[in-house]
């Protein structure tokens, strides 16, 4: 079973498949007579369809341990999806580029580590693996689309790929069993 090993979660190396949503080294201004600091137009949410419209929701993810097995992925065709952590819980991120099939492409296929303090806004049919809370539960706010037309694309992949928790940078310690 091939080892995904886990990448920092920066928006260099996330930039193909969505944003990062996040405060550390961002721009910002104040606001509300300078009590405020915003941290502008971290993402922009998509939306396609004829009912579509853009929805905040809540949701809360169970706790996973590591080692960790992904044998499938999703996406949502019609529109992006934010994952933005309330409580600090760390989360694993799995994502693949879409093949030429429009099937997730494995030779591409990527793990990030999202801290606690970042968030992600998935792009438009970006093929992803569902939340993947760390050491425990996580409370998160969802913004996507939502609308009558079903808008989620799952498939199981030709391959199951372990998450151990050892990152592609030997300087970053691996995480302990969460």
């Amino acid at each position: 079973m091939p080892t995904l090993k886990l990448e920092r979660l920066t928006q260099s190396a996330f930039a193909g498949f969505g944003d990062v949503i996040e405060m550390n080294d961002r721009d910002w201004f104040h606001i509300n007579n300078g009590s405020t600091r915003r941290y502008h137009n971290q993402s922009t949410v998509q939306v396609t369809g004829a009912d579509g419209q853009a929805g905040i929701s809540l949701a809360r993810g169970d706790a996973f341990k590591l080692p960790q097995t992904v044998t499938m992925l999703e996406r949502h065709p019609l529109g992006s999806q934010s994952w933005i952590p309330l409580d600090g819980a760390p989360f694993l991120i799995v994502v693949a580029p879409n093949g030429a099939d429009g099937l997730p492409d494995e030779a591409g296929i990527r793990a990030f580590y999202a801290d606690g303090g970042q968030g992600v806004n998935y792009f438009q049919g970006t093929w992803h693996h569902p939340l993947m809370t760390l050491g425990r539960q996580g409370s998160f706010v969802v913004i996507d689309r939502i609308g009558s037309v079903p808008n989620c694309d799952e498939r199981d992949l030709a391959q199951h790929y372990t998450i151990d928790g050892a990152f592609k940078d030997k300087a970053v310690p691996p995480l302990v069993s969460m």
